[in-house]
C-alpha cells in the first residue's frame, strides 16, 4: 500500500504556533520579580506560526507546546478564556515540579501576536501577569519578522542548569523589567535600533543576575564571545534560551546564515 504523502509540515509538527521570548526574560518568575524595586517589570513574548520544527531544549517553549498538543488535540479552544488556557496549561505543566517554567511560555503560545507582559510580585505571587498589553497590526507583525535574524547555536546540553548562581540584585531586577518595556515600544514604533538595544540590555541583566545562563561548567561554547560579535555588528542580540539554543539578531540588513520566524497575528 502506497504511503499518502503529507502536504505541510504542520501534519507532521502540529498545528499549534510557537512562540519566542524576547527582553526582559526571567521577570516572570518570582524569585526575580519579588526583588523589583519598581514593579510591574515587563517581558515580550512574540507568538510565530509554525512553518517548520524548531530544536528542541532552545528556549522556544518546545517542551509547553507538546504538552499543549496533547491537552487540547491539536487546536487552541475558542469557547474558553485565553486566561483560563494559560492557567490550565501552566498547571498542567509545572505540577510537581521544583523549578517550574513562568507562565510567559504559556502566555506566548496562546496569545497571537506581540505582547507585553507586566509581572507583579504582589499580583498572584507573580506568576501571572498584572496586565497584558497585545498588539495585532499586521504591519508591525511583518516589520518584526523581517528584523529578527534567526542563527541556529546549539541546544542546551544535559546536566545544565541556569539557576547554581543568583545574584538577584534589585537595580537590575528593575533595569531586566524595564527592558521588556522598551523593547515592546520599539516595537510598536518599529524601532530597529531601539529594539536591539532593548535586546542588548537583557542579556547585560542576565549576565548579573543569573550568569550561569552564559557560564554553566557544562557548556562547550564561549557564548558571550558569538554575543559580543552580534551585538557590535547589527543593531543587537541575544540568546533564545538559557545555555544557547538560538541567537535573535536584530538587522534591516540580512545576517548570514540566518532565517526569519512569521509572526502569527490575530484571525490568521
Amino acid at each position: 500500500m502506497e504511503k499518502q504523502q503529507k502536504s505541510h509540515i504542520t501534519e507532521l509538527i502540529g498545528r499549534l504556533p510557537y512562540r519566542l521570548a524576547l527582553a526582559g526574560g526571567w521577570i516572570d518568575q518570582p524569585f526575580v520579580s519579588k526583588h523589583n524595586p519598581a514593579p510591574p517589570g515587563s517581558m515580550v513574548v512574540v507568538n510565530i506560526e509554525p512553518e517548520f520544527r524548531f530544536m528542541d531544549r532552545a528556549g522556544i517553549c518546545s517542551s509547553t507546546r507538546l504538552i499543549a498538543l496533547r491537552l487540547w488535540n491539536d487546536k487552541i479552544p475558542q469557547d474558553r478564556s485565553k486566561e483560563d488556557l494559560v492557567q490550565e496549561l501552566y498547571e498542567t505543566e509545572n505540577k510537581d515540579k521544583p523549578e517550574p517554567s513562568g507562565s510567559q511560555d504559556m502566555i506566548g503560545l496562546i496569545y497571537p501576536g506581540v505582547n507585553r507582559l507586566d509581572y507583579d510580585y504582589n499580583h498572584k505571587g507573580g506568576i501571572f501577569p498584572v496586565h497584558i498589553e497585545s498588539n495585532n497590526d499586521k504591519k508591525i507583525a511583518e516589520w518584526l519578522s523581517n528584523v529578527i535574524h534567526i542563527l541556529t547555536v546549539m541546544p542546551r546540553p544535559e546536566g545544565y542548569n541556569p539557576l547554581g548562581v543568583k545574584n538577584l540584585n534589585p537595580k537590575w531586577v528593575e533595569r531586566l523589567g524595564q527592558a521588556g518595556k522598551n523593547c515592546f515600544e520599539a516595537i510598536i514604533n518599529m524601532d530597529t535600533k531601539g529594539l536591539g538595544e532593548s535586546l542588548n540590555e537583557n542579556m547585560r541583566c542576565w549576565e548579573v543576575l543569573l550568569p550561569q545562563n552564559f557560564t554553566h561548567p557544562v557548556l562547550t561554547l564561549n557564548l558571550l564571545e558569538l554575543l559580543d560579535f552580534y551585538q557590535h555588528k547589527y543593531a543587537g542580540a541575544m540568546c533564545s534560551g538559557c545555555g544557547g539554543g538560538y541567537l535573535y539578531v536584530i538587522s534591516d540588513e540580512p545576517v548570514p546564515g540566518a532565517f526569519h520566524a512569521k509572526v502569527r497575528v490575530k484571525n490568521e
